[in-house]
């Protein structure tokens, strides 16, 4: 199993440990060089204070009391008085004949005090350590060799390391246990709320995931979450309210069509009632086939994936061409499309895609609305607004704050043949454009819904 299919905690608690088998090593090793350094210190000092004490007997030409027995330490400090060829003159008893310096040892040490050590030198049990120096007698220049066992120096050191290899894994082990615990602490909250997530579902809406009391970075992780959770709790209830609302709207036109062509089927009729049957038949289909084109945009815009593609757009030639296209049906109704062309303002955007927009409008205008219908273009703080107004009553006050939602119509709109998603694609095409759809109602009467979008160009100058 590699490192990365462990469990977190175990991954948390193997980090720990090498962290700190790390520390205890370097806290050991420099422990354990401190202590050597400071008991060969002491050996040093213990040999220069010996020195100070031995030089002026022999000085004196007292030599007796410096190579006597020393008590009980005498098998401990030494001593040997040597001439600078390496002929032993005078020696403590523990010592045998033969000089502790070699020669080359007894140059440096004719020249000023010199410091070594040894290891099985003659007499010598163990590792010691020597200071040699020189020193005038009556009887001439001679070299003073003074030494000390290391024997307790290296015990206790060789004590200490033990100790270190015992302790250590000890407190490793220790450490490894508590970071475990620690690691199971802290991620406590975590497994609650990886609980909570495997039992949240679609049938049981409003769960959230359980937040520790600490205001930390996994209490964070939880908000963040929930937040997610909260979305798209809201996107599927959308999903949801839009899949009923769509299959509602197709079941009338469905039934219609269906209805139809089963009363052309059961008795024989005449070339005008078949006629008339076929052109029912034939507008349920086409309001079937614009609910599917609208439902398609919707679609592709919840997606990210409504096409736009960015062009130069005249607003004035945008409004005329909507316009001309509504004019008949207006004529029709005995109503009036009237276009304010000035200014011209130029847009980037798309033509098509504004078009579908505006007519949406449009005939919003001429489904709901009464009077002359206006199309103006106006500039408002870098944006370019392309207005519909309208004489009639207006929207309903409480229709207004949920006019551009999907299949939203107001009450005395709900007998149309509309499918409420008129408003809708034009705020998702202004949307698509980086832009937004605004509907209000005029003081005056009517309402006035218009697409706030992006401008993309200069002014065009205003004609004369």
């Amino acid at each position: 199993m590699t490192v990365s299919r462990l469990p977190i905690r175990v991954r948390l608690t193997l980090a720990f440990a090498l962290a700190m088998a790390v520390v205890l090593v370097a806290t050991g090793v420099f422990l354990y060089i401190r202590l050597a350094d400071s008991l060969d210190q002491a050996v040093d000092e213990g040999l220069t204070a010996r020195a100070a004490e031995t030089v002026p007997s022999l000085e004196a030409g007292d030599a007796e009391p410096v190579f006597a027995a020393s008590g009980a330490d005498a098998d401990e400090r030494f001593a040997q008085l040597l001439t600078p060829g390496g002929l032993v003159v005078e020696r403590t008893p523990t010592l045998e004949g033969e000089s502790l310096l070699g020669v080359d040892m007894l140059a440096r040490a004719a020249r000023g005090p010199m410091r070594t050590e040894i290891d099985g030198a003659p007499g010598v049990a163990g590792r010691a350590r020597l200071l040699a120096l020189p020193v005038q007698t009556p009887s001439g220049q001679r070299i003073l060799v003074l030494g000390a066992s290391l024997d307790d120096r290296d015990e206790t050191v060789g004590g200490f390391l033990t100790e270190l290899f015992i302790v250590g894994p000890a407190a490793l082990v220790l450490a490894s246990l508590l970071g475990y615990a620690l690691a199971t602490a802290a991620l406590r909250p975590v497994e609650r709320m990886r609980a909570e997530a495997s039992a949240i579902s679609a049938s049981e809406p409003g769960r959230r995931l359980p937040l520790p009391d600490s205001r930390d970075e996994i209490h964070r992780l939880g908000e963040t979450l929930n937040a997610m959770l909260d979305r798209l709790e809201a996107a599927l209830e959308r999903e949801r309210t839009f899949v009923a609302d769509a299959g509602h709207e197709l079941r009338t036109p469905l039934a219609v069509l269906r209805a139809e062509l089963e009363l052309a089927l059961r008795r024989p009729r005449s070339q005008a009632e078949l006629e008339r049957t076929v052109r029912s038949a034939a507008a349920e289909a086409e309001r079937l086939a614009l609910l599917a084109d609208d439902l398609l945009v919707l679609a592709r815009a919840d997606r990210g994936r409504l096409s736009v593609r960015r062009a130069p757009v005249s607003s004035r030639a945008l409004l005329a061409h909507v316009a001309e296209r509504f004019s008949a049906r207006a004529r029709s109704d005995e109503r009036a499309i009237r276009v304010d062309t000035e200014p011209d303002v130029e847009l980037a955007g798309d033509e098509l895609r504004l078009q579908q927009a505006l007519g949406n409008l449009v005939e919003n205008a001429l489904r709901h609305g009464r009077g002359t219908i206006r199309l103006a273009a106006a500039e408002s703080n870098g944006f370019v607004e392309l207005h519909v107004v309208d004489e009639g009553a207006g929207f309903p006050e409480e229709y207004l704050p949920r006019a551009f939602d999907r299949f939203s119509r107001a009450d005395d709109a709900r007998a149309g043949d509309g499918a409420g998603l008129g408003l809708t694609i034009a705020d998702v095409i202004a949307r698509a454009h980086g832009g937004a759809a605004h509907a209000a109602n005029l003081e005056s009467g009517g309402a006035d819904v218009w697409l706030s979008l992006p401008r993309g160009g200069p002014t065009a100058r205003m004609a004369p």
